[in-house]
């Protein structure tokens, strides 16, 4: 399977989708004192949320002085803190047991869980690889298998690797030759990972072991003797969850030997932000280096020829222009997806011999959709392209021309579809918002496709429909929602309805089944996508409308789409519930500062929540280049204008809130939330309850065992649900009322 030469610290937000702790004080403040009987805050309904202190901590911004009276709650780990999120978690779990409904959200959730999955195969040698999870497992099995029609044997099972299955698998890449697999593993759900080596023959591990690696997975070389990736120095033990990441190096591991010995393949030590990924071509000829730049969505691509041990590293493309993507290459003719004069994308041919712009080829131009990505599969590209946010996959010669479309069953997405150039078949996965992930095989000679694998779900989607509907922002900008529910609603304006977004960092949000979010639509529920600005669904000018001093208009989109479905009778304000995690988190944040009288019910998970010290924190500083930083004058009044943290006001009455974060997310740190809820808790004077669900032995969320989401979306479901007041008497679809 071909890895894509994209940096791994590029995608640093998206859950399946990288990654972010406490540095030096900018303002001095006094020692934590040992916890002291501060009076708790007041709290609705009689509940008494836990004391938390506020220092004289105040920050001066090019001017302007802010308070930051919880950073003490940016360590997670000192007494006062510990006793803090163990009050919060008892007080929490407390008020979330009372739920009638609770329990059989996480009976019917579980029930629909375990069910057979399947990810896309892909083949080395004559070796077809796959994942498989049999239902409830906490995490996929990697199978192997001689031929397609042969007996699968597990090759890696990360449920033996602890008792509680918090330890995942987090990238693999196999040799040519399908002999060896390098594999990596996370603890806790933390980025950090190591390295492992197993004989795919015998199952067992190798004694090379790679320490500190982040936002890297292996690429072998062709003869199997090692493999490139890159690694950070290792940190000091207090900063390990939480100090920042710089200085990223590319390194070379000879097989057999210890990791003090491998090779320096490249590092830049005047330029800390730089982050690299190598990967090998498919001919074993080239090492491609990626250089990205935090989350920015431009790359740099250098090469080193490994024919030729005393090669140096060519800088091919190293102008910061543009985002590039390697393809496939043909000797030295490679092609290239590339957004440099084309925001939606197109497709280039470079000859390293004749590198220079006016030298290059435009073999595919730039079309009316966004072009998602490319694989080259018997000498064919193949692209998935979106329209509108949802995938369409087209095929086309090398010389540019249309070869005709997959068909497909509908709204929906697409993955896969990796391959060699000289391969005749490859594998996809479709699923929808009502359709579980199916997998196809695809004779790319013949067009045709048919079911690898279907998964059997204990529901029947042909009771369930999607729509897209589109409305107008605050701006006037046409913005697309997708609506996924049970047929024959009515709209009346009482449909508990869960309005989800991202809006950041060029991630598209496409079309994808989620077991949870059926739970949601049995239970009457109307589930609602917004594709905001600042994501990826119409191309780079999309992306850049919701970024840095545009970023507002991210919030505005998000909180326009709540008024059209409040407008168009599909719910009301009571009845309305927003989610998001990450930046998503952020976008939650700051809609229910914004706008506390427009939500019902505010899910805000693992979210950037401080805009004014994120960068300060592991891998934070890479988003500035979606965000801006405070350190800038501009971008600081813009950042400090939403930020969730700073815009919650004394006296206000927000909806109901449940924050949810993980003691161990070192991507976006849990201090993040910590504060936050503290601040909310603190400011609130409705009757709704403002909580925090804090998971242990969980990071930002890739990995997380089965049992744990399951109970994470039941608690998050059930807390939704009874603020709306639906369900205390209401069975749960598929269950029996107690």
């Amino acid at each position: 399977m071909r890895t894509p030469l994209v940096s791994a610290v590029a995608c640093a937000f998206w859950l399946t989708h990288c990654s972010h702790a406490p540095e030096p004080r900018e303002a001095s403040a006094p020692s934590a004192p040992a916890p002291s009987a501060v009076t708790p805050v007041s709290a609705p309904k009689g509940l008494s949320y836990p004391a938390a202190r506020k220092d004289d901590v105040v920050d001066d911004y090019h001017g302007t002085k802010v308070a930051d009276p919880y950073r003490w709650l940016e360590n997670p780990d000192s007494p006062e803190s510990r006793q803090w999120i163990e009050a919060e978690n008892q007080l929490t779990f407390g008020y979330l047991e009372k739920i009638p409904l609770r329990a059989r959200l996480k009976q019917r959730m579980t029930e629909l869980w375990d069910y057979e999955r399947f990810s896309v195969p892909w083949k080395q040698g004559s070796r077809y690889f796959f994942f498989r999870n049999d239902g409830l497992q906490s995490q996929s099995v990697l199978y192997t298998a001689d031929s397609l029609s042969a007996e699968p044997r597990v090759l890696l099972d990360p449920n033996t690797l602890s008792a509680d299955g918090t330890v995942a698998l987090a990238g693999q890449d196999i040799t040519e030759d399908g002999h060896l697999l390098a594999y990596g593993v996370a603890t806790a759900g933390s980025d950090w990972k190591e390295l492992r080596v197993r004989d795919v023959r015998t199952g067992k591990d190798l004694p090379d072991i790679i320490q500190w690696v982040k936002f890297s997975d292996a690429s072998w070389t062709r003869d199997g003797k090692g493999f490139f990736y890159s690694r950070y120095d290792e940190p000091k033990t207090s900063e390990a969850l939480s100090g920042a990441n710089y200085y990223q190096k590319l390194f070379f591991h000879q097989l057999g030997t210890p990791q003090s010995q491998d090779t320096l393949v490249y590092e830049r030590k005047d330029q800390k932000e730089w982050g690299f990924g190598g990967h090998v071509t498919d001919d074993g000829r080239y090492l491609l280096i990626n250089i990205s730049r935090g989350t920015e969505q431009k790359n740099l691509v250098f090469y080193k020829d490994l024919k030729d041990p005393k090669a140096k590293v060519v800088e091919l493309l190293r102008d910061w222009d543009a985002k590039y993507e390697y393809i496939a290459n043909d000797g030295t003719l490679f092609w290239f997806k590339t957004d440099l004069d084309a925001p939606r994308g197109r497709v280039v041919a470079i000859d390293l011999r004749k590198p220079e712009r006016k030298e290059w080829k435009e073999i595919i131009p730039q079309g009316e959709e966004t072009i998602a990505s490319v694989d080259m599969v018997n000498e064919l590209f193949l692209l998935n392209v979106m329209k509108d946010a949802h995938s369409v996959v087209r095929r086309v010669s090398r010389d540019g021309k249309p070869q005709g479309e997959l068909a497909l069953p509908g709204l929906g997405s697409v993955s896969g579809l990796n391959g060699k150039r000289q391969d005749t078949e490859t594998f996809y996965s479709y699923s929808s918002y009502t359709s579980p992930p199916t997998v196809y095989r695809y004779d790319v000679k013949s067009g045709q496709s048919t079911v690898f694998k279907a998964p059997q779900v204990k529901f029947d989607p042909s009771q369930y429909e999607t729509e897209q509907v589109f409305f107008q922002s605050k701006d006037g900008t046409r913005v697309p929602i997708f609506l996924s529910h049970k047929k024959g609603l009515k709209w009346d304006g009482t449909t508990p309805t869960l309005l989800y977004g991202y809006g950041g960092f060029n991630v598209p949000l496409t079309p994808g089944f989620s077991v949870a979010n059926l739970v949601w639509m049995e239970q009457g529920g109307l589930y609602a996508v917004v594709n905001l600005r600042g994501g990826g669904e119409y191309g780079r000018e999309w992306h850049e409308a919701g970024t840095k001093l545009r970023k507002q208009n991210v919030f505005d989109d998000f909180i326009g789409a709540a008024e059209y479905l409040i407008a168009q009778k599909y719910t009301s304000t009571s009845r309305l519930a927003i989610t998001g995690r990450s930046n998503g988190g952020l976008l939650i944040g700051a809609a229910v500062t914004q706008r506390p009288d427009l939500f019902g019910v505010a899910l805000p998970g693992v979210g950037v929540l401080d805009m004014l010290r994120f960068h300060k924190f592991t891998i934070g500083w890479a988003w500035t280049s979606d965000y801006g930083s405070a350190e800038n004058p501009e971008e600081f009044k813009a950042l400090h204008a939403y930020s969730p943290l700073h815009q919650v006001k004394p006296g206000t009455r927000y909806p109901a809130m449940l924050v949810h974060t993980a003691d161990h997310d070192d991507r976006v740190v849990p201090g993040h939330s910590f504060k936050f809820t503290a601040a909310a808790q603190a400011a609130q004077a409705g009757e709704a309850p403002v909580l925090i669900r804090i998971e242990t032995k969980a990071g930002h969320g890739a990995g997380k065992p089965t049992g744990k989401i399951i109970e994470e979306y039941s608690d998050l479901w059930a807390f939704t649900l009874d603020q709306m007041g639906v369900g205390r008497t209401q069975s749960v679809a598929g269950t029996q009322s107690p």
